[in-house]
Parts: C-alpha cells; sequence; structure tokens
C-alpha cells in the first residue's frame, strides 16, 4: 500500500501530508499532512531503469507535523519498501499496484494506498482522531527532459475523510556521481468538499468540546510543497538516504480554527538493502 502523506490527517496525502522517498534502490513515504493526504514525492533515479525487477528494503524515520496544519512535532519510523515484479509494484510512491501502461516516457496504473489520520493526542482537545484508511489511486507519470511530472487521483474506500484527493508533482534527479544522486522536487494537493471539510472543519460537537469556532471547509487546493532529496550508494546493495522540505496550506483549509502553522518544515533519512 502507499503509504502516503502519512500525516495528512484528511485523505490520503496519497500516501501525507506524506511525503515521499524514491529511488531505483529504495522508496520510503513519509506523510506531510496534507489536508487530503496527497503526497509529494521525492524521486531520487538509480543508475539502472526503473522498469528493471527489483526488490528493496530497509528503515528510517521522519521528523514531521503530528497534523497537517499542527504546531507540534513527533517522530515517525518508516519502513522501506520498494518491490516491482513485471507490471507489479509495492511502493511508497504509488502503494500496491500494477502498471497498466509503461514506456520509457509514459507510465500509468493503478493501485491501493494507505491513507494515515491522526491521533486524538495530537489534535486540539475535543476535536478528536481521524481514523485510518484504503483508498484506490490512479496515476499517470511523464518523463521527459530530465523531469519527470505526476498526476494522481484517491478515492478514499474505507475510513479516513472517505473523499477524493488529486495530487501533482515535477521532479528533476540529478545524478553527481556513480554513487550520490539529488533531487529536487515540487507539487501540490487537492481535496473535493467532503476530504477538506472533514480534515479541517470543526462541527458543532467538535466545537463545543473543544471550544473552537465551528467551521467548514469546501473544496480546493490543500497545500504546495518543495522538497530536496539525496542518497548515497555505499554498497552495491546498501543505500542511505536523507530529505527535506516545506510545505505551506492554502485555500479555505489554511483559515481552519484547528490550523495552528500554516507553513510546516518536515525531514527524514532512511538506510535501504537492495537483494
Amino acid at each position: 500500500m502507499k503509504f502516503t502523506k502519512t500525516m495528512s490527517g484528511g485523505a490520503i496525502l496519497v500516501m501525507a501530508a506524506p511525503l515521499c522517498f524514491w529511488s531505483g534502490t529504495a522508496s520510503a513515504q513519509g506523510v506531510i499532512p496534507a489536508g487530503g493526504e496527497a503526497a509529494v514525492p521525492v524521486q531520487l533515479e538509480s543508475s539502472e531503469r526503473e522498469d528493471e525487477n527489483h526488490i528493496a528494503i530497509g528503515a528510517g524515520g521522519g521528523y514531521m507535523p503530528a497534523y497537517q496544519g499542527s504546531d507540534k512535532y513527533r517522530f515517525q519510523p518508516l519502513p522501506v519498501v520498494d518491490i516491482k515484479l513485471g507490471r507489479f509494484f509495492v511502493n511508497f510512491e504509488d502503494g500496491i499496484g500494477a502498471n497498466l501502461f509503461d514506456s520509457e516516457n509514459v507510465t500509468a496504473g493503478v493501485g491501493l494506498t494507505f491513507a494515515d489520520g491522526f491521533r486524538k493526542q495530537d489534535a486540539p482537545v475535543g476535536i478528536g482522531k481521524l481514523s485510518d484508511g484504503v483508498g484506490a489511486r490512479g496515476f499517470v507519470k511523464l518523463r521527459q527532459f530530465g523531469f519527470e511530472a505526476m498526476l494522481g487521483g484517491t478515492k478514499i474506500l474505507a475510513g479516513n475523510t472517505k473523499g477524493v484527493l488529486v495530487d501533482a508533482s515535477l521532479s528533476y534527479p540529478i545524478r553527481i556521481s556513480d554513487k550520490l544522486a539529488i533531487s529536487a522536487s515540487i507539487g501540490t494537493t487537492y481535496g473535493d468538499r467532503k476530504n477538506n471539510n472533514r480534515y479541517f472543519g470543526v462541527t458543532a460537537q467538535q466545537a463545543l468540546a473543544s471550544g473552537l469556532p465551528q467551521y467548514r471547509a469546501g473544496s480546493g487546493f490543500i497545500d504546495a510543497t518543495a522538497s530536496l532529496g539525496a542518497q548515497y550508494r555505499l554498497t552495491d546493495r546498501i543505500g542511505v538516504g536523507v530529505a527535506g522540505g516545506v510545505t505551506t496550506l492554502l485555500g479555505e483549509v489554511k483559515d481552519s480554527p484547528i490550523v495552528k502553522r500554516k507553513t510546516q518544515p518536515f525531514g527524514m533519512g532512511f538506510v535501504s538493502f537492495r537483494f
């Protein structure tokens, strides 16, 4: 499953909102809470083609907001999983699924993703928790002139906000040497009314319990994210990486009473082993 915007209490920051860390040898995704759970990936490409079969696992951790708009931070352990066998894949960027079309310049696929909510203790008193969920995701990636553009959509099927998220990103990987690669990425997330309101809204009952004003958020853009990642290959099988960036809330969601900080930095690191 795509453990994408893990911190997005609203939907699938596609798996947070989360932030995704991908490479030909590893993939780790934290969720940068985004008002919907659309995640913005940080991609580092290996010297091998992405369409080659591979299995990589590892571990990492992220330091990120407790939820989208929170003024609290927490450390979150993050598994690293990147498996590709023919058309089928398991990673933190696209989840568990299959590529329906895959060429040198275009890839289109579908999968299931994990939508991470937020804990009761992390939310303002009286707001309660947002449950985790599972969503169906489709995506298209275009590669040209060294850039990769990605457009994806996720419908939460169970738990979480049950809303719809659309995420888009543009990344540019640069190979510094045979062992070192860096990648810059920008992205944004759009959520429908159900997603944005269930993540950022405050119901009458929550307002009474929390003392916050009642609030309803409509559909619209949730956030914009810029990130920079680096990966270093220690050996042919072992790699380490770091990524960091900043996310800022947009539109109506930034005015939600549960939003304490509209702009939030985040960071993460990982080590992976390729079989």
